[in-house]
């Protein structure tokens, strides 16, 4: 679902730089908002998560569970952003966000043979610190790069779970980096603001039970996820 996202987004790019230039050669917007100490915004995104898995000994020591693998799936994002300036180059932003994901897994077992998809569902509360470079501003328009670390606190967490033996037990904390790149188009009383962003977990976040068929076939689970957003900034 999420590559059908790309075409109406392309079709958005196009416009506004069709629209940019005639714009520009008359009237530079917001020229005082370069000097702005501090500013906000909010943020509106989607998203496209999954783990990367990594099997434990016993999927191949076993022939009953014979696949497991991550899936991927579509969900989106809610924030605020504060940006500080430190330079011409350089700002410090924060963007904390509520994400609303799916992190699904992937079963194929022999005994009973049938397929198996395990939802893990997951609310996140993401708390992101991110440096932010610019380039010089070209008219009505600017490109950044955004560097960071953030830390996820899942809300719909199940490691404390005793039931359901099938379950598959998810760590409540994620920590991990982000690298992601954007445009800044100014208007007349807004910045619009696309945005591509990739978020590595560093930690795993599987939480080892061996009394659960479908959590033992695992070693590590790390959270991966690809974000698009536009930011609305004043």
């Amino acid at each position: 679902m999420f590559h059908l996202l790309r075409y109406p987004i392309a079709g958005a790019f196009l416009l506004l730089l069709s629209a940019m230039p005639a714009k520009a050669q008359q009237n530079l917007n917001m020229e005082e908002h370069d000097r702005k100490p501090y500013y906000f915004g909010i943020t509106l995104a989607a998203n496209q998560s999954n783990f990367r898995l990594t099997h434990s000994d016993l999927f191949l020591k076993q022939d009953s569970i014979m696949v497991a693998e991550p899936l991927k799936t579509v969900g989106f994002n809610l924030g605020l952003l504060a940006n500080l300036r430190l330079n011409h180059r350089f700002d410090l932003r924060v963007n904390p966000q509520l994400l609303f994901a799916n992190k699904n897994l992937y079963y194929k077992e022999n005994y009973p043979l049938r397929e198996t998809e395990k939802k893990v569902e997951s609310i996140v509360v993401s708390f992101p610190i991110q440096l932010k470079f610019k380039s010089d501003r070209i008219n009505n328009m600017r490109v950044y790069t955004i560097a960071g670390l953030k830390i996820d606190q899942d809300l719909a967490s199940n490691k404390a779970t005793r039931r359901a033996e099938d379950l598959v037990k998810i760590n409540k904390t994620t920590y991990g980096f982000e690298l992601g790149a954007g445009f800044e188009f100014y208007f007349e009383s807004f910045i619009f603001t696309p945005e591509f962003k990739i978020s590595n977990g560093l930690n795993n976040v599987h939480v080892l039970d061996k009394n659960l068929r479908y959590s033992n076939v695992i070693d590590q689970l790390n959270s991966r996820m690809i974000v698009f957003s536009i930011h609305l900034q004043g």
